[in-house]
């Protein structure tokens, strides 16, 4: 006889999947505004507290929950994109601020030049990580639960 707690249905580890990245999307939600902020005082300190600054994060942690909430609400096989590439644009908001005050690009490595053509202050994050170390995990653990359903379908589907 299986028992079924110890062995969950895709249903199941669908639903800790959608879990995860509720998880996830709030964790992001926590710490965004912060990290535009931050992004704008590493490169021009006396820009932090400015009503642009102020602007940018106000509308960069709106955009940004929205555009997470509306990607992890869909199916993991419609997912074009994952939540740190979502982030990475997200550069665009200290970017602007940076921008208009005239404060001078950053020095890149040609990688980033490549990778990340719009981001001249090279603030676009590695890792959930670079934007808060409170990410590390509930990103870590969205990606596994990620992978382990994408698995399942493919196993379950005879694809493996």
């Amino acid at each position: 006889m299986i028992d079924n707690d110890a062995n969950p249905s895709l249903a199941d580890d669908e639903a800790a999947l959608a879990n995860h990245a509720l998880n996830l999307v709030s964790a992001i939600e926590e710490v965004v505004g912060d990290w535009i902020r931050w992004s704008i005082a590493d490169r021009a300190p006396d820009l932090a507290t400015t009503p642009a600054a102020d602007a940018a994060v106000s509308e960069g942690g709106a955009a940004l929950s929205a555009e997470l909430r509306a990607l992890l609400s869909q199916d993991i096989a419609e997912q074009t994109e994952g939540p740190l590439q979502v982030l990475r644009r997200g550069v665009r908001f200290a970017t602007s601020v940076l921008a208009d005050a005239s404060t001078a690009p950053t020095a890149r490595d040609d990688f980033a030049q490549r990778a990340f053509p719009d981001d001249v202050y090279n603030l676009a994050p590695a890792s959930f990580a670079d934007v808060h170390p409170s990410l590390h995990e509930p990103g870590l653990i969205w990606g596994a639960a990620k992978a382990h359903v994408h698995l399942r379908r493919r196993r379950e589907a005879g694809q493996l």
